[in-house]
């Protein structure tokens, strides 16, 4: 199978300036996603996989360039798709037909990692692939258990104060239907839905359960502190985690290829 890994990162940021290009736990926070595919490919030699780096950063670019262990196809990104308010998959589908275009090759599963969700284990991705296989679906996304669920204790503003978002009777949470939570670290899709639709919940999807990291959105500087010290305590205490790590410093000392 020949599977597309996409990482996109635009120039700038609105929350945290050029977070794309910080340093995360000591190391550019890039470097974290890169080690995570690099290691799924050493581990998992079954698939064909190329890796893409889309991005209008020349910070970022400069960051894949440097190191001449990495092997990263590089993609200018259009300008057109350079607004904050462009979506994602338009972004991912542009990747998709550039790389087939480069590469000469149809892709079966286009992977893309998150930049802001560097907290991830090769196994992680191991289950979202062989899921997005299994099922065959227009898209494979990972998860965490909810915090908090709609039907018993969160609220929403109404004219006269607030109310449970969904109406219910449910007395205790365990009544309630299952809810997850969207963790935007992985998404795995069939290139023909990239192709008809520019949103992930239109079509069927499946979803991969991850260890509750925090779901922090890496959005203001305070979230890469709290992000930081849970870092440190997975890297240190569990094994998944600290591979990852522990490769990512490998590879930026230029001993590996991705």
């Amino acid at each position: 199978m020949n599977i597309l890994f996409t990482v996109c990162g635009r120039a700038g940021s609105k929350g945290i300036k050029n977070k794309n290009i910080r340093e995360f736990a000591g190391y550019p926070l890039p470097y974290y996603t890169f080690a995570a595919i690099s290691l799924y490919k050493k581990t998992y030699m079954d698939d064909n996989i190329d890796v893409s780096l889309n991005t209008d950063s020349p910070e970022l670019m400069g960051q894949a360039k440097e190191n001449p262990m990495l092997q990263i196809n590089i993609i200018s990104r259009k300008e057109a798709l350079g607004g904050d308010r462009v979506p994602k998959m338009e972004v991912i589908l542009d990747t998709l037909v550039q790389m087939q275009e480069q590469a000469n090759k149809k892709y079966d599963m286009v992977v893309d990692l998150d930049l802001t969700s560097p907290l991830r284990t090769v196994e992680d991705i191991r289950n979202l692939v062989e899921t997005q296989k299994r099922k065959k679906c227009d898209v494979t996304f990972s998860v965490t258990d909810a915090r908090r669920n709609p039907y018993f204790n969160m609220v929403m503003e109404t004219e006269k104060g607030v109310r449970k978002v969904l109406e219910s009777d449910f007395v205790a949470r365990q009544q309630a239907p299952v809810m997850y939570d969207m963790n935007a670290s992985l998404y795995a899709y069939n290139p023909d839905y990239l192709r008809r639709s520019s949103s992930v919940l239109e079509g069927h999807c499946e979803i991969i359960k991850m260890e509750d990291t925090g779901i922090l959105d890496l959005d203001r500087a305070a979230d890469f502190e709290l992000m930081e010290v849970i870092a440190g305590y997975l890297f240190k205490k569990k094994s998944g985690f600290a591979e990852v790590y522990n490769y990512m410093i490998e590879m930026v000392k230029g001993k590996e290829i991705l």
